[in-house]
């Protein structure tokens, strides 16, 4: 399957994104898959929209997901300059400055435009590698498929089970640690709830923990689609050091705020197919009164 997908990367782009129109009319228009929990969601978040409004971000949000497949499977086989006419970083200075004296940098990202390309072309512009944190996939020839495209261009991605002792071990090291931050944990996993798209939301807290352990800045990475396959990033930071211990909500609802913008600015970008309002509060708050008694 590995060759299938080497073959594949080695299409030109506009080829592949016949493929992913087949993919989105397939998964959008025959199967509707996902389709209940992407309306729902974008209902919930945009009380506002008419239900054309709606109906059109969740289509086009679609048409989105169906090109990160072609992109993806292209970066395989990019080069680099390929991959600087595609995503142009603005300010990666501020990155730079930062592990030119000593420091290590976290970046919180998002299922919002292209993620995978974010850390290839972090790695063409960063004088330090870039360290993706990554939860395995179930099928192994995808986990092995998106670890080796993921570590194109230097980097290393890291299993999110193996992050601590990693941390640890080269705590003393400059480096760009960079993670996917808007996924929602298990419902008996610790979690930090706050307003985001005008729901109780639950984030991981994982972010408070890696900025603590290595009292590092922590940035933010914004990106625009500005054509079909093209995209621009820029950096915000959210917080500087000394992160004392405990002082997680503040860092996490700083991120929430982030994100919901660049989703209000460009809704079709994010993922909405993601369950991410699987559980609600009150539900966590009756699991946490069983486990009392």
């Amino acid at each position: 399957m590995r060759f299938v997908f080497r073959l594949l990367s080695l299409l030109p782009l506009s080829v592949l994104y016949r493929l992913g129109d087949a993919i989105h009319f397939v998964a959008y228009r025959v199967l509707r898959w996902r389709a209940g929990l992407a309306a729902a969601n974008v209902a919930r978040a945009f009380p506002d929209k008419t239900a054309v409004e709606r109906a059109a971000i969740v289509e086009q949000s679609y048409r989105n997901l169906a090109d990160l497949i072609a992109e993806i499977l292209w970066g395989f086989g990019a080069t680099p300059e390929q991959l600087r006419e595609r995503v142009r970083v603005e300010n990666p200075e501020l990155i730079n400055d930062e592990t030119r004296s000593g420091r290590s940098v976290l970046l919180l990202t998002a299922h919002f435009c292209n993620w995978e390309w974010q850390v290839l072309a972090g790695n063409l512009v960063l004088d330090q590698p870039m360290f993706p944190v990554y939860k395995p996939q179930r099928v192994g020839m995808i986990d092995r498929f998106l670890r080796e495209a993921r570590g194109r261009f230097g980097g290393e991605p890291i299993p999110h089970k193996a992050l601590t002792r990693f941390l640890l071990k080269r705590r003393s090291e400059a480096h760009v640690y960079a993670m996917v931050a808007d996924q929602t944990p298990k419902i008996d996993e610790p979690k930090h709830w706050t307003a985001f798209l005008h729901q109780d939301s639950a984030f991981f807290v994982g972010a408070d923990a890696i900025a603590r352990i290595l009292q590092a800045p922590v940035f933010f990475v914004e990106m625009r689609r500005v054509g079909r396959g093209r995209y621009t990033m820029r950096l915000a930071r959210l917080a500087d050091p000394p992160h004392a211990k405990g002082a997680g909500p503040a860092l996490i609802d700083c991120y929430a705020r982030a994100l919901e913008r660049e989703i209000r600015a460009s809704p079709a970008d994010w993922l909405w197919v993601h369950n991410k309002w699987k559980y609600h509060q009150t539900a966590v708050a009756v699991e946490d009164i069983g486990v009392s008694h």
